[in-house]
């Protein structure tokens, strides 16, 4: 490929690994720095993370709002989950690893930058434009993933588990590992799945996917994805629809994606047609 920069084309394979080297090195500095400053921000951190659980987080009172305009009084019942610890260092290990899934969290747009820093070289200048796009909208996309977990489908899925019984004499007592654990599982999946649109495009490009292809395997798509929803979601129907819908939403985003990318591939070939 193109190469603009005459130092880079002097690299050996060893010099090359040493770029990758001292790129990985910035961004454990970076992820580092972020992971420790949050750790400082116990409180403030905590507080973020355990609201969803709560009955009066701004989710419920929105849903709220929303049935009431439309005509159908609905009030979530108040409810109050006590979150335990079980073992001596749960507590102090539970902060030191969420601490540090949110320095990567919060440090994912400089490590986008510095892997796009790292293969730009071997680009062509406008593979170049065409990477700065693709790379915000992976970075946006996966955001869009987190925000739903954290405003939608986890405090939703929280309500109904936490407050579901069997019998009165068996109550819920939750630990704080299964809390986190959970809320950074389905967040980081959640973040994967809402790359959908980026990955249709991809194979568009490749000539193993279309937007005819994914027009006539709609009903299909549609239960895969309730299946895949059912997987990654805790097993209940008001999360599974919760997750099933805006899955689905990406999905026709998809087609929209592919057939914008075949009108500007038949574009380009009626240009090139012309030119000839």
């Amino acid at each position: 490929m193109q190469n603009n920069n005459p130092k880079e084309e002097l690299l050996t394979f060893g010099g090359h690994l040493e770029v990758l080297r001292l790129m990985l090195f910035r961004i454990l500095i970076v992820v580092v720095l972020f992971s420790v400053v949050i750790f400082c921000f116990k409180r403030e951190t905590f507080e973020i993370l355990l609201a969803p659980s709560e009955y009066t987080f701004s989710t419920f009172s929105a849903i709220e709002k929303v049935l009431n305009y439309v005509g159908w009084q609905f009030h979530f019942e108040p409810y109050h989950i006590d979150l335990i610890s079980t073992e001596l260092s749960a507590q102090f290990m539970t902060h030191i690893s969420t601490s540090f899934i949110l320095g990567l969290l919060l440090a994912s747009p400089y490590m986008l930058y510095e892997l796009f820093k790292f293969i730009s070289p071997a680009l062509y200048e406008n593979e170049r434009k065409y990477s700065t796009k693709v790379v915000g909208i992976i970075f946006l996309l996966f955001i869009s993933g987190v925000l739903m977990t954290y405003f939608l489908l986890f405090p939703i899925s929280f309500q109904f588990l936490a407050n579901y019984q069997v019998n009165e004499r068996v109550v819920n007592t939750i630990t704080l590992e299964s809390y986190i654990s959970t809320f950074t599982t389905l967040t980081f999946l959640m973040g994967i799945v809402f790359q959908l649109p980026v990955i249709t495009y991809f194979l568009g490009r490749i000539g193993l996917m279309d937007a005819n292809l994914l027009k006539q395997y709609r009903p299909y798509a549609f239960v895969l994805i309730m299946v895949i929803a059912a997987i990654i979601t805790p097993p209940d129907i008001m999360t599974l629809i919760l997750v099933t819908i805006p899955l689905y939403g990406l999905y026709e985003l998809s087609i929209l994606v592919l057939n914008k990318f075949c009108k500007i591939e038949e574009e380009g070939d009626g240009l090139a047609l012309s030119e000839d």
